[in-house]
């Protein structure tokens, strides 16, 4: 049986383009379809050109074109980039966030609002324009770590509308639901409460152009992962455990709920934190009080990549108690070792 070219487009209609919620063929990214045989050619054109972002996108047309033609159809796709003239309208929302990355736990303690903050931190540094939301609902613990405890956004004017101005620190804007409740109150709210928060800190704030937006999740699978992935167009999600065995069981469950296939949020990496302790007076001497190279070796079971191993430093916590992140200190262990973690970040997302 011939293959028309209306069936191929057919076809393509069930490959839905991630960031802007429609499939390709109505949005008219397809083009240049040529059938010859059972050989497919035609070019797609992807707003999100990362490898890990075109990957996905061509898994999932061989995916759509086998599902209709049969597994020894052969598909020859060329994907370019979406020109700067096609992009306005791109998102539904936070069309001005070039990466938009998770950072997520299995289980909580293991210093990812630390990671996160650094990270963050660390790409201001560098000069990026960065954003930090910080989606821990029940934890907020980036105004400590930003020192900006008892802050308030601001309201402004945007279009005729009036939408939350961030907070700033160090170059990194910043929205928590810490600045929106007493600190020395817990926060107790119902599963759609919480997700209604999450979603105005992205759908109702003046986050302006940014390179990268991060934003710090709360430990475990829940309401918070399930709103922020059907909402928010998502480059990847980090995941931090500790080395040990207990914190990894949580980390795997972590992997495999992003890569289920009612999300498939790609995985960037994996972060080991409190990977060894070493003393101040020792410091050739490296102690593996939680266990050795846990999620390295997890890391290389799930396939992927391991993108660095933190060590235990107590200049960490307390850098981050006093609200001023350790990658910012001046020329020392611990801002080094933030600042190699967040340059093969960028290498990993911009390659």
């Amino acid at each position: 049986m011939e293959i028309t070219i209306d069936q191929v487009k057919e076809a393509l209609r069930k490959v839905v383009e991630p960031d802007l919620k429609k499939d390709i063929v109505t949005l008219d990214l397809v083009s240049d379809i040529k059938v010859e045989g059972k050989v497919i050619s035609f070019e797609v054109k992807i707003y999100n050109p990362a490898m890990h972002a075109k990957k996905r996108m061509q898994e999932a047309l061989e995916f759509a074109l086998e599902r209709e033609f049969g597994k020894d159809v052969d598909a020859n796709i060329s994907l370019v980039p979406l020109p700067k003239d096609k992009e306005p309208e791109v998102r539904a929302i936070l069309s001005n966030v070039k990466h938009i990355v998770a950072v997520a736990s299995g289980k909580g303690g293991v210093g990812k609002s630390t990671v996160t903050a650094n990270l963050a931190a660390g790409l201001a540094k560098l000069g990026y324009k960065v954003g930090l939301v910080d989606a821990d609902i029940y934890g907020p613990s980036t105004p400590t770590m930003f020192d900006v405890i008892g802050s308030r956004p601001e309201g402004i004017e945007v279009d005729g509308k009036t939408l939350i101005k961030p907070v700033e620190s160090y170059g990194v804007k910043i929205l928590s639901i810490g600045f929106f409740s007493d600190p020395d109150q817990a926060v107790v709210w119902r599963g759609p409460m919480a997700t209604k928060a999450l979603n105005q800190m992205f759908k109702d704030a003046a986050w302006g152009e940014l390179d990268y937006m991060l934003i710090d999740l709360p430990p475990g699978t829940g309401d918070v992962h399930l709103t922020l992935v059907q909402n928010v167009p998502l480059t990847g999600v980090i995941i931090v455990s500790t080395p040990q065995e207990v914190a990894l069981a949580d980390a795997r469950k972590g992997i495999n709920m992003f890569r289920m296939d009612s999300l498939k949020v790609p995985v960037l990496g994996i972060v080991e934190n409190m990977a060894w302790f070493t003393p101040e007076e020792l410091p050739d001497n490296k102690y593996y009080i939680f266990g050795r190279d846990g999620a390295k070796n997890l890391a290389e079971q799930m396939d992927v990549p391991l993108i660095a191993q933190l060590p235990l430093i107590q200049s960490i916590r307390e850098a981050g108690d006093v609200g001023r992140p350790a990658v910012l200190q001046d020329n020392t262990q611990s801002s080094k070792i933030f600042e190699d973690f967040v340059r093969k970040f960028v290498d990993i997302i911009e390659n």
